[in-house]
């Protein structure tokens, strides 16, 4: 994973989503652990400037214990690009930013991020997505960087915490 601090630094960039483009979070949903009977609850809202807030709370409670933003599209050929670009702002929390590559395939293509109290700029190359299902590798190739019809960031640190990251924008990068 790279870390920039200047979006300028990366370029040709195609845009996968930007919430200030947008304005809107209309296309995207939350998946928390309540779908198993767990009590964690995320939520998302625009920003007074225009960035996507996500935010809430994660709870182990009732074998819960975490909380996922998605967003779903036409199947996309990124085979042209090398590596996703987020920009963001965290709460030094560890996230995941998740890849399907088919929104009918079980498993996700994972990679774990850290995030500051700062603006930044994270580079993460698709080599770096393994597979997992429910938390755990599965046996499958990694991720081959052909199609992407789904991404989502999930916090799931089997931690009871409060949570939030600001997000301007999704690219991915030649």
């Amino acid at each position: 994973m790279i870390f920039l601090t200047n979006i300028t630094q990366i370029q040709p960039l195609n845009t996968i989503y930007n919430f200030k483009e947008s304005k809107s979070v209309q296309d995207w949903y939350i998946v928390d652990d309540r779908v198993m009977g767990g009590l964690s609850k995320g939520n998302i809202k625009i920003s007074d400037s225009g960035t996507a807030i996500y935010y809430g709370d994660v709870t182990t409670a009732n074998n819960g214990g975490f909380s996922s933003l998605r967003h779903q599209f036409k199947s996309k050929n990124v085979s042209n690009y090398k590596a996703v670009v987020i920009r963001l702002k965290g709460d030094e929390k560890t996230y995941q930013f998740r890849i399907k590559s088919n929104i009918n395939q079980r498993y996700s293509y994972v990679s774990s991020f850290k995030t500051n109290r700062e603006w930044e700029t994270i580079i993460i190359p698709f080599e770096n997505f393994v597979p997992q299902f429910r938390g755990y590798r599965v046996n499958v190739p990694k991720y081959d960087g052909k199609q992407m019809q789904e991404i989502a960031f999930l916090l799931g640190n089997k931690l009871n915490e409060s949570f939030q990251l600001e997000i301007e924008s999704i690219n991915l990068v030649k």
